[in-house]
């Protein structure tokens, strides 16, 4: 700067006008000068340092207690405002907001639209409610791996791949922090269960640690550069995420350049003794209310010795730095309570529509004729999942909600439910909504599902309904895998709905009746049996949900979901990446048209007779390695739209570092040189087309 603008920097007001009104304007109009980049935010961090005491410095990590649960502390004096925070994943969280808000598909339904660009698009409406709601950072997304079906906010989350999950978490990332709202990637790391989740010990190996479990939040931090982290309840090999030091400062800092601030999970600062231990771990912020991190203990445990001046600067420097990136000086809220729009509710019934994954379709059962007379029933089927806190920290109240019963009376006035057989011995179809909720023991935080199959009157609901229908059709309103061995037989078509928002009642009957041709594909694998999974293939407590002292042991290491399926020789009931269509596609003269960068090109056609999406996807075989690795993994995939008969030659770009793994002896990413298969096709299970490339 130069020698006149200096002067309107906090550092050159002197120390004797500290405390009075004016040097606090002065400091809040500098702060409000919004830096442009992150050299500017850097400077004006610096200056704000000098200015905060030591007391000041220790009370901006400590947050703000029971008065405010989603806020952490403000500087009156300096006029630094509190940073507010808001769940969650699933939308502007009501018991966060006090807001009415757009709530939208599930992640795992976002996951299985495999569209960058759709996940991309969320993200900015996303960040446009958090900013009107008045906050900063969204607590999203979660980007754990599904290790079990069972875990309790698998719907919360992306797939059991990383690189799906990388690839879409990415985008939505991007989105929400181009609206100058900071995203909050969680929960770091291993937290892959409710049991339990908040004393359990994630026992992983190194290598399947780095190569399962944090990948995707490797790819995230590095490509979307989050603003925020939040450490999870958990322990990780024994060590509590939010004091790990290997976890936060080592890898999280200091090999991936994350430059954010990393929170706690709510009332997740365990270390009892001394807050030194977090502190020099690398946390940064402690939720909701000091405990650990109280004013008084970090004070005391600064004089001590136990952490330097330079430590507790380059945390409020982190926290500082989200300040301005999220242009919370200048933040207003908006007065109404609902702060949802028709833009977002658009967004969220095209979600819904592209996430759906149609399983089952014998004897063209799908689409329904508007002509027909249809009967609905099932215990899905009048419900409403937008209510307070209904699922956990998640919970998303919109300012309405499209049932399945309301979209499909919408779609076809012949529609009749009345709870009887009679309607469906007087109708040309069935449809049965089926599912599970967010109440105990299903879809919810605080707890794990306890088992994969539909509650037994449901089973027994579609075996007695299917006897008297001469066409049933059951859709599944869930957020996470479903055994249906007992009763799949019985039906026509399944149909997989996932959670799908608030628009989903109209988003359902739009795939059932045609207006829109389903083109989501499974981001998880659906097994037979809960014990076909690896997690519980042994059916020993020490693999889940953990053992006397709380230790859960990944023994399957790298075999989680397909990759255990195709290395065991399972066959799941669907496989991962599975889906049908209305329509057919066909796939031809795979190309590589490089190595260096790994460029792929095919041909996609739709051999049928209506429109449609495809889901192209390529998994790598290492064709020898001196190292064991799983039969195939994927590395890329592309969603297309083609009309009928159409062909396109689509590219698909391949991260030459996808197809590393990770060396214990090296602790570093490595590739060896060598032969690859790359494999082309539509489900981990379905790929016909090959290519054989050599890696220098």
């Amino acid at each position: 700067m130069d020698d006149q603008s200096r002067v309107d920097s906090p550092t050159d007001i002197k120390e004797e006008g500290r405390r009075s009104p004016w040097k606090r304007r002065a400091i809040r109009w500098y702060c409000e000068q919004v830096p442009v980049t992150d050299l500017e935010i850097d400077r004006k961090v610096a200056d704000i340092l000098q200015e905060l005491t030591l007391k000041e410095k220790c009370r901006l990590l400590s947050s703000q207690g029971w008065r405010r649960f989603y806020s952490a502390t403000d500087i009156k004096r300096l006029g630094i405002p509190a940073l507010k925070v808001t769940d969650g994943p699933l939308g502007v969280a009501y018991h966060s907001s006090r807001k009415k808000a757009t709530r939208f598909p599930a992640t795992i339904a976002l996951a299985a639209t495999w569209d960058r660009q759709l996940a991309r698009d969320v993200g900015v409406v996303l960040g446009e409610e958090v900013r009107r709601a008045g906050r900063h950072v969204l607590l999203a997304p979660g980007i754990n791996i599904m290790r079990t079906p069972l875990c309790g906010r698998t719907f919360e989350y992306f797939s059991e791949d990383p690189l799906l999950t990388r690839e879409l978490a990415t985008q939505l990332v991007r989105g929400i922090q181009s609206q100058g709202v900071g995203a909050c990637v969680k929960h770091f790391a291993a937290n892959n269960q409710e049991t339990d989740r908040k004393h359990v010990s994630s026992e992983i190996d190194e290598r399947t640690l780095h190569e399962i479990y944090l990948r995707a939040f490797e790819g995230v931090v590095r490509n979307a550069g989050p603003w925020a982290i939040m450490a999870a309840y958990n322990r990780l090999n024994g060590v509590y995420c939010s004091e790990n030091s290997f976890l936060l400062r080592d890898v999280l800092m200091n090999k991936w350049g994350f430059d954010g601030l990393v929170m706690t999970d709510w009332f997740a600062a365990y270390d009892s003794k001394t807050p030194a231990t977090s502190m020099v771990a690398g946390l940064s912020l402690e939720m909701p209310r000091p405990s650990r991190y109280k004013v008084s203990k970090l004070m005391r445990s600064l004089k001590a010795g136990e952490f330097n001046e330079e430590a507790l600067d380059d945390h409020v420097g982190r926290f500082l730095r989200v300040l301005f990136r999220t242009h919370a000086f200048e933040t207003r809220e908006w007065r109404t309570k609902n702060i949802s729009s028709e833009k977002s509710q658009l967004l969220a019934r095209r979600i819904a529509q592209e996430s759906m994954v149609l399983l089952k379709n014998e004897h063209d059962a799908l689409p329904l004729d508007k002509t027909e007379s249809v009967c609905v029933q099932g215990p899905n089927l009048k419900k409403k999942f937008g209510r307070f806190l209904y699922g956990g920290s998640s919970a998303v109240v919109p300012p309405f909600e499209v049932t399945p019963l309301e979209g499909m009376r919408h779609k076809n006035k012949r529609t009749v439910s009345d709870g009887r057989f009679a309607c469906v011995v007087g109708s040309e179809a069935l449809v049965l909504f089926m599912g599970l909720d967010h109440g105990r023991g299903n879809d919810s935080e605080f707890n794990d599902r306890r088992s994969i199959s539909l509650p037994e009157k449901q089973i027994q609901l579609i075996r007695d309904a299917a006897c008297e229908s001469e066409r049933t059709v059951v859709v599944l309103i869930a957020g996470s895998p479903l055994s249906m061995t007992g009763w799949i037989d019985d039906v026509d078509a399944v149909v997989m709905a996932w959670y799908p928002g608030m628009i989903g009642g109209h988003a359902i009957a739009d795939v059932l009746y045609g207006d829109v041709n389903p083109s989501g594909r499974l981001p998880v694998t659906f097994p037979k049996r809960l014990e076909d999974s690896a997690a519980h293939s042994t059916g020993l407590r020490r693999n889940f949900p953990g053992d006397e002292e709380k230790r859960v042991f990944y023994e399957e290491g790298l075999f989680v979901g397909y990759r255990w399926f195709d290395e065991r020789g399972i066959e799941p009931l669907f496989p991962f990446g599975f889906g049908m269509s209305y329509t057919r596609f066909s796939l031809d003269n795979p190309t590589l048209l490089s190595s260096s960068p790994l460029i792929l090109q095919v041909d996609v056609t739709n051999t049928g007779e209506v429109s449609g999406s495809n889901v192209v996807q390529v998994y790598a075989h290492d064709i020898e390695s001196s190292v064991k690795r799983p039969p195939k993994e994927l590395v890329g995939f592309s969603k297309i739209h083609l009309d009928p008969g159409e062909t396109r030659t689509i590219q698909i770009d391949i991260d030459t570092s996808d197809l590393a793994f990770y060396d214990v002896e090296k602790h570093d990413w490595v590739i060896e040189p060598g032969d690859f298969v790359l494999r082309i096709g539509h489900s981990s299970r379905n790929l016909p087309l090959s290519v054989t490339f050599n890696y220098e």
